[in-house]
């Protein structure tokens, strides 16, 4: 890891603001390897270094990956002026900045939603090409059938747009399990749509191998583990 300012790495980490960095270090309260820190512009490897604020230890972390339970009617967004986003769920103190909901959801669709401001990580998790399986819950309003089963597997093209084939688990009478490896805007409703279904309820439960906590109630959240993080690439698919 690189060498930065330490007043760069206290934003970072949500700490203070950079003016306020500043003034915690003109204040003789920052400390690196148990030496007072004496300017802002100072380098350390966060990685490396003990840094101490005001006597606490500061729990540097490259990047957040947190799991959120998305609730329906809040935006998969990193801001918005008018409307309430996942990020707004986060307390203030992990509020930082470069979060953003990585593979987004409709506004109504509810479940597994990752923030993170890892963007490597993120390009990796949502390309098509990395075969990253995504598995939702679907509620329909007609009953669906083996016919329903065969012409998701059988891969769908409307108009211009192409998905690939999608394997789908039927569940119950009107409901079913459905993975793709795509993220095409609103995919699932538009291939449900194709086969003459509306989708009143829909949910995603796992992103690569990683599962959405079920004691995770709509709208919280928890930190993945650094298993989990690696298996949100898993390959590793099947209903």
């Amino acid at each position: 890891m690189s060498l930065e300012r330490i007043d760069k790495i206290l934003t970072s980490q949500n700490i203070a603001t950079r003016s306020e960095a500043k003034a915690l270090i003109r204040k003789k309260l920052v400390k690196a390897n148990g030496l007072t820190v004496q300017r802002p512009e100072e380098k350390f490897d966060p990685g490396e270094t003990e840094i101490t604020v005001n006597g606490i230890r500061l729990e540097y972390k490259e990047h957040l990956y947190i799991m959120m339970n998305k609730p329906a009617g809040i935006l998969s967004a990193s801001r918005d002026k008018c409307e309430k986003t996942v990020i707004d769920l986060l307390p203030q103190n992990m509020q930082r900045d470069g979060l953003f909901p990585a593979g987004r959801l409709d506004r109504d669709t509810e479940g597994f939603i990752l923030i993170t401001d890892d963007g490597e990580l993120a390009h990796k998790m949502l390309s098509p090409k990395s075969h990253v399986y995504k598995l939702y819950e679907a509620e329909c309003d007609r009953i669906l059938t083996a016919d329903d089963v065969k012409y998701f597997s059988d891969g769908i093209t409307i108009g211009k747009i192409s998905f690939l084939p999608a394997e789908m688990k039927l569940t119950g009478e009107k409901t079913a399990l459905v993975e793709i490896c795509e993220g095409k805007f609103h995919q699932i409703k538009k291939m449900f749509q194709s086969a003459g279904a509306e989708v009143l309820h829909l949910k995603r439960l796992r992103i690569g191998q990683v599962f959405l906590d079920n004691k995770l109630l709509p709208g919280q959240w928890r930190e993945l583990s650094d298993k989990e993080i690696m298996n949100l690439l898993s390959r590793e698919h099947g209903i």
